[in-house]
């Protein structure tokens, strides 16, 4: 009985053990087809990793399926954009091609290259407008204006302004206007600084002087930002606002930015609402100059020398005075041109004076070369003023601030369309319709033209036997190139130097410790952060060694 019993067990558990083994075999022939596939898609998957961060040393950025490079812009935003773009550039010779996402427009050849630049700015000007990509991106807040035009209008604009730039009677109001809005307002403002012992924001002080200033050369009129109390003019914050807004287009897909502004929605909301501040301003303007000017006679008339005045005058190709909306667009990309690059530049001189003493002290003693110079020199401390012939002689301050531009571009990129096929001297080749980056902020970072210290602040590499020597516009492309080289490039470095000496002749700035100092992301390249500094009177016993010391040698 017992046998028997055993037999049957075993024979039952065999029986189970071969319907189990069934069921696997049969469940295993099931799913097979499915195994292979998820390890088919895992090995694409590995592959396609490996495949897109190996294109990143022959292409500068890994480049995914469907999103291209856009996960690497995502993360170079968030920390410094210009840092990141100069790595990559240093990484793959002065130029690479970005590829966004398949569905977007988001490519384009990105260089830093002196060669390329000079062919684009110069050499084959014709073929790389402004394009239709950049004029719509920035349509909206600039018009037609001079940054934004291309062809006819932009020569028409360029030629006037060229003209009335190089005029006699334009060099004197501009030199007058900026001497009063140093002496009579700026110095005053940092006097009162000083006195109660309180940080400021350089930064916003330098904006409100150049505002001022270039509001009365391109309108003719004084906003009044740089008073006592630093009042807010809604103008000046719409302007800012504006700015800001325009710049992150170019990085957001040109079909969701319009889709936003379609629905008036996130920075596109923020953007019209300060272009509305910005039209509001520029209308009243110009109708209370039409008005002014109908009241007053011809001769009067010709003495006004401000940029919309002379504009006013003019007529377009169909022998009609210019629409009310281009003159807008003139004085607004003027303003643009004159507020932002000078102020912008002059806070990163003054940050880059804080970390380099020795640089600011030899400044110093140029100023007070130039002092020791004057028969007559009773004026002393505050009643200290600079004569034009003087500021011109300041070599070194204008070797620091060039090598501060060349460090912090006031503009640190710039945007040109490719209008037929073409090929750049390195090699690099360019379709109709594409577009192309020129990295200015880049090119102060890049061994092979600024050779190993080119990241070190050293004036003297601009100064040859005590002179200064500039160099070329496809090597130091602060102020652009060719056929667009800034028109206003002698008046800027005429107002920094003038602004820059009359200050740290009075006082030093000292920056405020642990203050955070960074780029901001916009047209032009502010202090995120803006530049707190807590001012000190300049020793007079100082100025009075470095002056005793000249009179003896």
């Amino acid at each position: 009985m017992t046998t028997l019993s055993t037999t049957t067990n075993f024979t039952s558990s065999s029986s189970s053990f071969s319907s189990s083994f069934r069921d696997f075999l049969v469940r295993g022939l099931i799913y097979l087809p499915e195994i292979k596939m998820v390890e088919i898609f895992l090995a694409i998957f590995v592959f396609l990793i490996i495949h897109s961060l190996r294109q990143r040393k022959r292409q500068g950025l890994p480049n995914w399926p469907f999103v291209g490079m856009l996960p690497s812009l995502i993360f170079g935003l968030r920390g410094d954009m210009y840092e990141w773009v100069s790595n990559v550039l240093c990484r793959q010779n002065g130029t690479f091609t970005f590829r966004g996402p398949w569905f977007t427009n988001l490519y384009c050849v990105v260089t830093s290259d002196p060669r390329n630049l000079e062919y684009l700015l110069k050499t084959n000007f014709s073929n790389f407008p402004k394009g239709g990509y950049f004029r719509n991106t920035v349509r909206d807040l600039l018009g037609d204006g001079i940054f934004n035009a291309d062809d006819k209008i932009w020569q028409t604009q360029r030629k006037t302004a060229s003209l009335e730039f190089h005029s006699a009677k334009f060099r004197q109001m501009t030199t007058e206007s900026l001497l009063e809005l140093v002496h009579a307002r700026l110095l005053p403002v940092l006097e009162d600084a000083m006195n109660q012992s309180i940080p400021i924001d350089l930064q916003d002080i330098l904006l409100r002087l150049t505002f001022d200033n270039v509001c009365m050369i391109a309108f003719g009129v004084d906003p009044g930002c740089l008073r006592p109390g630093l009042p807010e003019i809604p103008f000046a914050r719409a302007f800012e606002s504006a700015t800001e807004a325009t710049i992150l287009r170019f990085v957001i897909p040109t079909v969701i930015w319009k889709t936003m502004r379609f629905f008036n929605l996130g920075t596109e909301r923020k953007l019209m609402k300060s272009i509305e501040g910005v039209d509001d301003f520029a209308q009243e303007v110009i109708r209370s100059r039409k008005k002014e000017l109908s009241l007053e006679s011809s001769v009067d008339n010709k003495q006004r020398t401000d940029l919309l005045t002379v504009f006013m005058g003019l007529k377009d190709e169909q022998e009609q005075p210019f629409s009310d909306k281009f003159l807008r667009d003139i004085c607004v990309n003027f303003i643009l041109a004159g507020r932002d690059t000078s102020s912008v530049a002059l806070s990163w001189f003054f940050w880059l004076l804080n970390q380099n003493p020795e640089v600011e002290q030899k400044i110093l003693s140029e100023i007070c070369g130039i002092i020791n110079e004057r028969e007559d020199n009773k004026e002393k401390g505050n009643d200290f003023v600079l004569k034009p012939e003087e500021v011109k002689k300041m070599e070194y301050l204008q070797a620091a601030l060039s090598e501060a531009l060349r460090l912090y571009p006031s503009v640190p990129v710039d945007h040109k369309e490719v209008l037929e096929d073409d090929k750049f001297p390195d090699g690099t080749v360019v379709k109709k319709g594409t577009k192309v980056v020129y990295a200015i902020y880049a090119m102060g970072r890049m061994e092979e033209i600024w050779g190993k210290d080119c990241r070190e602040f050293k004036p003297e590499r601009w100064l040859n036997n005590g002179h200064f020597m500039s160099e070329s516009a496809y090597k130091f492309t602060a102020f652009n190139g060719g056929p667009r080289l800034c028109l206003g490039k002698d008046f800027a470095y005429y107002q920094m130097k003038f602004a820059a000496a009359s200050i740290l002749y009075r006082y030093r700035a000292v920056v405020v410790e642990n203050h955070p100092v960074m780029p901001k992301m916009a047209l032009t390249m502010y202090m995120k952060h803006g530049l707190k500094v807590k001012l000190l009177r300049r020793d007079q016993s100082e100025i009075q060694t470095i002056l005793n010391s000249m009179k003896n040698y």
